[in-house]
């Protein structure tokens, strides 16, 4: 991490913030402003952990930070230790504790035993800007408190990202659900990361969610989720255009000679649509971009050199077929809608359960038309498995949603996650 004081901006400025807000130093915007505001939270926070109280987060500071960032503690267990006495200092519950520490007895603490203790406030934030590098760490957090989760890498963009797979579940009935093919719609990130966490915590408190029995979901089913699809385009929008990006030059030719990618690019990071590289109506979809003065890579609607050509769309694509899906989601913005066809080749049961995805979510069950009906992953789903596929497009406004929306978005696709991982036709 890059060290940060007073005039700097940026995510990990924003991070900081959150992080100091659910601490209690700091109750100023979440603006991503290196202000005098976040200034003095900072020397708050450097002073009750003894530290030098410059305002700057450097090594250090950070170092002392970054177990709340990861949203739990080593903790090393002293005489006359009680859990419920740690859970009670840590604001957290034995349950949790319990479930971060497999094997771990309640009535037998061993003096100088160490265990992760989770905090008592959640990992993932849902009211920041949500970079890879936020992600990454998030994994790793959850991963800590919850270590009955299996996690890994479905592959790599062509920067060499990780793109993370979670399941949740251990049970026979296989659904997939993906996010943020687009960089704009990094929204659905931590949308599918939330969800994670809060399948995750019901899942080790034994409690429900959503009127969901989860522990009866985990036997029944296992959920794949990859959250971010294109984290290099996620980083140009949220970041912006690194000088030691092996594509530099290119991408401000891609992007019409501009290095702002903020509010305009859907693309990977070699200027290609993700979701309009997947074999099916890619012949359709090359066409299509034709006719509406696409010649190149860009940030939108650029269907690459040939079907399945982006690393991210291959990994996509392999780890598919590498389980047996019966249903899958994949999460875009905006316009509150679930599409739910693709070339009349879904099968007899999509359109009923589509019905009741959108009747629990208040969405509107449609078949996307023009350019935007071809070579997507639901579409490829559909046409090579014959099998549900859903794209479900949250909220509404203008790409980039604000996370202002997030609440919203998320009280609504709640019970669309959870049916869409149980319901039969």
């Amino acid at each position: 991490m890059r060290t940060l004081g007073l005039g700097m901006s940026g995510t990990d400025v924003m991070e900081i913030q959150a992080t100091l807000s659910k601490l209690g130093f700091y109750s100023g915007a979440l603006d991503g402003i290196f202000g005098p505001q976040t200034r003095q939270a900072v020397i708050e926070f450097q002073t009750r952990y003894g530290l030098t109280p410059d305002g700057v987060i450097g090594t250090e500071t950070y170092s002392s930070m970054e177990r709340y960032l990861l949203g739990y503690d080593n903790y090393t267990i002293r005489r006359s230790d009680t859990l419920y006495e740690i859970a009670g200092r840590y604001g957290t519950s034995p349950a949790l504790i319990l479930a971060a520490n497999p094997g771990l007895s309640a009535d037998f603490l061993r003096v100088g035993q160490r265990i992760v203790v989770p905090y008592g406030f959640p990992v993932v934030d849902t009211n920041i800007d949500y970079t890879y590098e936020i992600m990454e760490r998030d994994i790793a957090g959850l991963r800590a408190r919850y270590p009955f989760l299996e996690t890994g890498s479905a592959g790599q963009s062509s920067l060499g990202r990780n793109l993370y797979y979670i399941r949740l579940g251990r049970g026979p009935n296989q659904v997939f659900y993906n996010g943020a093919h687009h960089s704009l719609e990094w929204i659905t990130s931590p949308l599918l990361m939330k969800f994670i966490e809060d399948v995750s915590a019901a899942y080790a408190q034994n409690r429900s969610l959503g009127g969901y029995d989860i522990s009866e979901v985990w036997d029944a089913s296992s959920i794949y989720i990859v959250p971010m699809v294109n984290p290099d385009g996620i980083e140009l929008v949220l970041n912006g255009l690194s000088p030691d990006n092996p594509n530099y030059s290119q991408l401000i030719q891609w992007n019409n000679g501009s290095t702002d990618f903020s509010d305009n690019w859907q693309a990977n990071n070699r200027g290609v649509d993700l979701n309009h590289n997947y074999n099916a109506g890619w012949q359709e979809s090359k066409a299509a971009e034709a006719a509406a003065g696409i010649t190149g890579p860009g940030p939108t609607r650029y269907s690459g050199p040939y079907p399945e050509s982006e690393p991210e769309v291959q990994a996509m694509v392999a780890f598919t077929r590498g389980h047996d899906f019966r249903l899958v989601l994949a999460y875009h913005s905006q316009g509150e809608v679930i599409y739910w066809n693709f070339q009349n080749l879904a099968p007899p049961e999509a359109l009923a359960i589509g019905r009741a995805l959108a009747n629990v979510s208040g969405y509107t069950l449609d078949e996307a038309v023009g350019i935007a009906s071809y070579a997507g992953y639901k579409d490829w789903f559909i046409q090579d498995f014959r099998r549900p596929g859903y794209t479900v497009e949250v909220g509404r406004g203008t790409n980039p949603l604000p996370i202002s929306q997030f609440d919203t978005i998320y009280a609504d696709n709640l019970p669309l996650l959870l049916l869409a991982s149980v319901i039969q036709a």
